[in-house]
């Protein structure tokens, strides 16, 4: 083998070690972003919390006035359940059990409802949010962008306004699902 192609590799070696010696001593441009402060600040993060606070409406509206429903006729028991015959006293408060044991299961399936749909609205979001800041991060020539995590960081690194801005020019809504994705129904309570 000829001294010239053993030293193919090594010359090759070298061009590589010479390319990463150029690219580490290029500046690195960094962004932090307080994903929070965006998810709190962002349009699109109180149009989606608007639009489940009215679509679960009617439903907390209902269990408003069954709980003001029990209250009355709780008091009432109290009031006059000592003039009622025994049976009547024992029929009113079994009839107010029930109903107190029903409210509660809607109560709590009120809660699950909304939590479970909060965090589905919230993921969609921080989804959209994430996709926003890449494509702010690209626009701006940044190579990294820090989130979470980050103790401190200088103003002029802090990519955060910026992003908000940009958020403030979007739709407040989110975009629609990709055809074919599942699209999800409202509660039926």
């Amino acid at each position: 083998m000829s001294t010239f192609t053993r030293s193919i590799p090594l010359l090759a070696l070298c061009l590589c070690g010479l390319a990463v010696a150029q690219g580490a001593s290029a500046q690195t441009k960094i962004g932090v972003v307080n994903f929070q402060q965006l998810l709190q600040e962002a349009p699109q993060t109180k149009t989606a919390m608007r639009s489940l606070q009215k679509e679960f409406a009617p439903r907390q509206r209902a269990l408003l006035a069954m709980q003001s429903d029990l209250k009355a006729k709780n008091a009432n028991l109290e009031k006059n359940g000592q003039m009622m015959a025994d049976a009547e006293r024992i029929k009113a408060e079994s009839a107010l059990r029930d109903e107190q044991s029903d409210f509660q299961a809607k109560a709590h399936s009120f809660q699950d409802d909304v939590s479970a749909q909060r965090n589905e609205e919230l993921g969609k979001v921080q989804h959209f949010l994430l996709a926003q800041i890449q494509d702010y991060a690209r626009s701006k020539g940044l190579d990294i962008v820090f989130g979470d995590g980050v103790f401190f960081a200088k103003e002029s690194y802090d990519i955060t306004p910026g992003v908000l801005a940009l958020l403030m020019t979007k739709p407040a809504t989110l975009p629609e699902a990709p055809a074919g994705a599942k699209k999800r129904g409202g509660p039926q309570h």
